[in-house]
């Protein structure tokens, strides 16, 4: 599956980062400043993901999620998680309809 495989080494590159010196990497600069800076980012892409699809640029609609979905990635390696978690996630939800899946939560 190459679309989990790009998930899967975007995840180890980032999490290999998360030691280095913050002055080596854009995302060991990112963890060098702590979560709040993490969670500050992942609002900002957030925000500009929805200001491209207000807009209606499609490149600029996968331009924004794609950096949405980077600094995602970013803040599950702060956690000491990976895309394979979400993934699981996923597949455990495939199949259940939405409203049956959120009303299992409560």
């Amino acid at each position: 599956m190459m679309d989990a495989t790009i998930l899967r080494r975007l995840s180890e590159t980032i999490a290999a980062r998360r030691q280095a010196a913050p002055a080596s990497s854009y995302v060991a600069s990112l963890f060098g400043r702590g979560h709040e800076a993490i969670l500050k980012k992942v609002a900002e892409e957030s925000a500009e993901t929805l200001l491209a699809s207000k807009d209606g640029d499609k490149l600029h609609v996968v331009r924004e999620t794609a950096d949405l979905w980077f600094h995602c990635l970013v803040l599950l390696a702060w956690h000491g998680l990976t895309s394979d978690d979400v993934l699981a996630e996923l597949r455990r939800r495939e199949g259940i309809s939405g409203l049956d899946e959120k009303a299992s939560r409560k």
